[in-house]
């Protein structure tokens, strides 16, 4: 009788352990939670502002790293477990619409973000993941990732353009060089003060002047912040300089080791289409 106790008792804890959804690290060796959130159709034309396809290449790109679970979360309408998602997580990428706005609009939802902060974590912003059309809203989000694109003076052009690696020793930057890209890029953002507190990683030339579109961040609470104002096109994901650039912001945010020649970052061609 005892025995078959035990067994059954065993069965129900293999049963109820979770289960990583990338990354091949047993549950016992604590992986770092990583959560991919999306955003829902925002009305841009097909072919941009992609945000779930983009999440779903992300997840593929790192989804052989040890020591990493990932979760991939549409943040559509009032997103009521997204606070609790967001607690459980290490750190986080926001790629949807007006993410700095999004990130205020539910008390429940900034209480967790910041505190995702206070404990060290990881935060990852793209394109209109930084941004916001009111300016109320980008103290706040300046003071967790960094970098916000918003207000009435916000900028953005649409241009073809060598991206500049500014900073060739930054784990983030290795195996990343110089490329060429056709984008809509954020630029003159409002970063975090004092100036120089984040790291340039990728720059371009707007307007005849070299601006900042990518910037990693080492906070005084002692997490990682890093953005990226490209990605409005999701053709570009074809391009391994940025499937590379996010993935290495990722594990680097996290603190996770970067691999020393770059993370493989090479996919089928059907994932990198449009679904």
């Amino acid at each position: 009788m005892r025995r078959s106790f035990l067994f059954a008792l065993a069965i129900a804890s293999l049963v109820a352990a979770p289960v990583a959804v990338a990354g091949q690290t047993p549950p016992s060796s604590a992986p770092k939670r990583l959560l991919l959130i999306g955003g829902p159709y925002d009305h841009h034309p097909k072919g941009t502002h992609e945000y779930m396809s983009g999440m779903r290449i992300v997840s593929k790109c790192l989804a052989d790293v040890d020591g990493l679970q990932i979760i991939v979360t549409n943040s559509e309408r009032a997103w009521s477990d997204g606070p609790a998602m967001i607690a459980d997580a290490d750190g986080i990428v926001l790629f949807r619409e007006q993410g700095a706005r999004w990130m205020q609009k539910d008390p429940d939802r900034l209480a967790a973000l910041e505190d995702l902060g206070r404990r060290g974590g990881g935060c990852v912003a793209l394109h209109f993941g930084m941004g916001t059309v009111d300016a109320r809203y980008i103290d706040r989000f300046v003071a967790l990732f960094g970098g916000c694109h918003g207000g009435p003076d916000r900028k953005h052009d649409t241009l073809s353009v060598k991206a500049l690696v500014a900073d060739r020793r930054h784990p983030i930057c290795l195996g990343i060089n110089d490329f060429e890209v056709h984008d809509e890029f954020y630029y003159q953002l409002k970063f975090v003060k004092p100036a120089g507190t984040v790291a340039p990683l990728i720059q371009a030339k707007i307007e005849g002047r070299l601006e900042t579109v990518s910037w990693a961040w080492e906070r005084e609470d002692g997490g990682r912040s890093f953005g990226f104002s490209g990605l409005h096109y999701h053709r570009n994901w074809q391009l391994k300089e940025y499937r590379r650039l996010v993935s290495h912001a990722i594990l680097w945010t996290l603190k996770l080791p970067v691999p020393e020649g770059g993370v493989d970052v090479e996919l089928p061609d059907e994932i990198l289409e449009l679904e």
